[in-house]
């Protein structure tokens, strides 16, 4: 018998807590009367543990936070109920095997406590991700321990593993386990619902829950990620720890509710454990690879030179030589040149200088890809490992020419502001910079200039360069 009895998605509404809820709970009853029945199965299973995958703890970026004490207890006061309230106590021994499992499986991973926490200003406590499973949990079965774990923002691979680590350290100390990933599906689901609508939401929710049932994981993880994006999920990476710990098994889900009265996509699903003995971490690795040739091999020479920047200074350890058969525009014009580099559709790093200094456009990409990932005071030096998940673009910039307020235009010009020895540098059409104010007032703090102050303004041009484009 397998020791991971049986696996669950759940949501975690705050609202379906009925002294949160008030009476609106009522319009998820689908959802409750689905959670209950998860309850109800834990409960006739009687795990020793329940493995908790949740969004809403305090979450790192580059390491797996699992909470380590002996205790951890947790309330809704943050929506305003102060009387209910989840507790439960920690499986040390699976954490210390599950930590162990990592460590030699090279997968980052941190046990905290409160001292931790502290550092980062944050409490040791359970969060609603993982309160609210408990809660329907708790109705029928008390007998357990937990291990509380915040997924954190790493590859989908990276994800995955940690599920196969999970899966091992089960299998190590033959404990009978169920997992729940918790996660709600999309937040973008309707014009009434708090965030903002896009059409992407409920097809995400759909493909999602279809694929599930059945069984397609590779289709999960190459999902659209421009809809993915657009979603405005908080449960997929809980999915793919989820599908990592099912290695070795048919992924089969049963959909036993979805709803989305609020504008936020609720499924509750329930998986069965059947060996196949088939690898899907094999083709995740394969796909991966194909899907990361094609980009680069569809790609521009500018980009195309970045990355290859990239991969011969992570190889060697030095800058690459400028090739010589690159086309004139590239190899004996100069310009300014800004690299970005994009995980998941975060910045991961970016360098750039807005006049040359080098002999060629080339030599500036050659150079400012490499200081994009290891020189950006923002961000830690990006690890080889990451260099599949990067997103290059290459910015090629014109001469920057003095000009005043009213010849800007954020979308279509960059922005320089000078005062004295203090300059400030901002791209065009970024995200989210819409004004021409606004644009200044980024520029003026990067450099350190009080906007109110007088101080000259230059702007220049953009080509962009996106991978595979």
């Amino acid at each position: 018998m397998e020791n991971i009895l049986r696996y669950y998605l759940m949501p975690h509404p705050p609202l379906i807590i009925p002294s949160v809820g008030k009476g609106q709970e009522r319009e998820i009853q689908s959802t409750i009367d689905a959670c209950n029945q998860v309850g109800e199965e834990i409960g006739n299973l009687e795990p020793e543990t329940v493995v908790i995958i949740t969004p809403h703890g305090t979450m790192f970026s580059d390491v797996f936070a699992i909470s380590n004490e002996e205790h951890i207890k947790g309330d809704f006061s943050q929506f305003r109920e102060f009387d209910t309230y989840i507790e439960g106590k920690i499986d040390k021994e699976f954490n210390e095997e599950l930590i162990n499992t990592c460590d030699t499986e090279d997968i980052p991973v941190a046990g905290i406590d409160s001292n931790i926490l502290k550092k980062f200003n944050r409490k040791y406590e359970l969060d609603h991700g993982a309160m609210i499973p408990m809660y329907f949990i708790n109705k029928y079965y008390k007998e357990y321990k937990i291990v509380h774990v915040t997924y954190a923002a790493l590859s989908d691979i990276e994800l995955y593993k940690f599920g196969m680590a999970i899966r091992r350290s089960a299998k190590n100390l033959n404990k009978k386990i169920v997992l729940v990933a918790s996660g709600d599906l999309s937040h973008q689901l309707s014009e009434d619902g708090p965030y903002e609508y896009s059409p992407e939401g409920s097809r995400f929710d759909e493909l999602l829950l279809d694929n599930l049932q059945k069984g397609d994981v590779l289709s999960i993880f190459n999902m659209d990620k421009y809809m993915v994006e657009c979603a405005g999920e908080c449960g997929l990476r809980s999915v793919f720890t989820m599908l990592g710990a099912m290695e070795g098994e048919e992924v089969k889900g049963k959909l036993l509710s979805y709803e989305g009265p609020f504008g936020v996509g609720y499924g509750v699903m329930a998986f069965n454990n059947e060996l196949k003995n088939h690898s899907n971490f094999e083709e995740l690795i394969n796909m991966k690879k194909e899907l990361y040739n094609k980009k680069v091999k569809s790609s521009n020479l500018y980009v195309k030179l970045a990355r290859e920047s990239l991969n011969h200074y992570y190889t060697y350890g030095h800058l690459i030589t400028k090739p010589s058969e690159l086309p004139k525009e590239l190899c004996k014009e100069k310009g300014g040149v800004f690299v970005s580099l994009k995980k998941f559709g975060n910045l991961r790093g970016c360098i750039g200088t807005f006049l040359p200094t080098t002999d060629s456009i080339a030599e500036e990409i050659i150079k400012n890809s490499v200081e994009a990932a290891i020189h950006d005071p923002r961000f830690p030096m990006v690890t080889e490992n990451e260099l599949l998940d990067i997103d290059i673009s290459v910015d090629v910039l014109s001469r920057p020419h003095k000009c005043t307020k009213e010849e800007l235009d954020p979308k279509k010009y960059g922005v320089i502001v000078i005062q004295g020895y203090k300059k400030g540098l901002l791209l065009p059409d970024l995200e989210g910079v819409d004004t021409v104010d606004y644009q200044l007032q980024i520029a003026c703090e990067k450099a350190g200039i009080n906007p109110h102050e007088e101080y000259e303004i230059e702007r220049f041009q953009v080509t962009r360069y996106k991978e595979g484009e």
